[in-house]
């Protein structure tokens, strides 16, 4: 029987791969968090022997008919972002996939009411907020297997829970596996206008778009600290005022697979919460406790809470 093992909300920005003399250029010379916070989360985490298979939950790949779970048995390449391709150009990657549980999270998608389909094709495209946190998380750490599943852009709050489950059913269901999960996105999420932009590219969060986003992302951030998933999830009509990244979805898979309202599992927070032009930005870990996610003793959900 499989098990999630830890689970992190994590800031995957462009700013993290620029080279050092970069980022301290547009901080004010100093060196970002959000880069110091991966390393530490990597010695504690990620360099531990406790866990052989990673799933992305990642808020930049959009898809609109089903939920897709990456399902290669490996995925090499260069990658180069449309987005800004002078910050992220041509970085190589090279992992091992897990096709058993790509298939296994799909066969859940009935019992759950929603759809998922593993797609195994060797040219479906990587994006950053899997390939920036594999750069500092797994690069160099080959037995590590990496797996991605993106949001739906039809789907609501509903669809992204019910993912959340049957990704708990079907590592549960994958003898052995033992998973980190990375809600891979930011929190409150609007830019400044490009003519105004590159006033606010410092870290200080100061330069988030409003002080009301900034609140509001300080107030979701002391609740997951303090384990209170329940209220956040209670609170998602008033957050979304605030254009959370990918409305949240990347947090509420994780959500979903952790037990929704019956996790109380604090946060760990590395680094500090920072401004990326405008956006929110914090990384959070989540260490599985020791009577389980839902405190019943159970590696998963609880199973009442099961959709049809």
């Amino acid at each position: 029987m499989g098990e999630i093992t830890g689970a992190g909300l994590l800031a995957h920005v462009p700013t993290i791969v620029l080279p050092e003399r970069t980022r301290r250029e547009l901080n004010e010379g100093r060196e970002i968090t959000l880069v110091t916070g991966l390393r530490e989360l990597r010695r504690d985490v990620f360099e531990r022997d406790d866990y052989d298979t990673v799933v992305v939950l990642d808020s930049h790949w959009a898809t609109t008919v089903e939920f897709v779970v990456t399902a290669q048995s490996r995925r090499a390449g260069l990658f180069t972002s449309e987005e800004l391709p002078r910050g992220m150009c041509r970085m190589p990657y090279d992992f091992p996939g897990d096709p058993e549980l790509a298939r296994n999270i799909a066969s859940f998608a009935d019992r759950h009411g929603t759809w998922i389909t593993p797609i195994d094709d060797a040219y479906l495209p990587i994006y950053y907020a899997t390939l920036n946190l594999w750069t500092y998380l797994g690069k160099g750490l080959p037995g590590k297997r990496w797996v991605t599943i993106g949001v739906c852009q039809t789907g609501d709050m509903e669809d992204h829970l019910r993912l959340g489950r049957a990704l708990a059913d079907g590592i549960a269901a994958t003898p052995g596996r033992r998973v980190l999960l990375i809600a891979s996105g930011a929190l409150s999420h609007t830019f400044w206008p490009l003519r105004e932009l590159r006033d606010h590219e410092a870290s200080d969060p100061a330069h988030i778009f409003t002080p009301e986003a900034r609140a509001a992302d300080l107030e979701r951030i002391a609740w997951l600290k303090q384990g209170r998933h329940g209220r956040v999830l209670d609170t998602m009509d008033e957050f979304w005022a605030f254009r959370p990244e990918a409305r949240f979805f990347h947090y509420l898979m994780m959500a979903g697979a952790l037990g929704e309202h019956e996790c109380t599992a604090p946060g760990r927070q590395y680094g500090a919460y920072e401004n990326s032009v405008g956006t929110g930005q914090v990384h959070l870990w989540f260490e599985r406790p020791a009577d389980g996610w839902t405190g019943t003793g159970a590696p998963g959900p609880a199973p009442s809470r099961h959709s049809a």
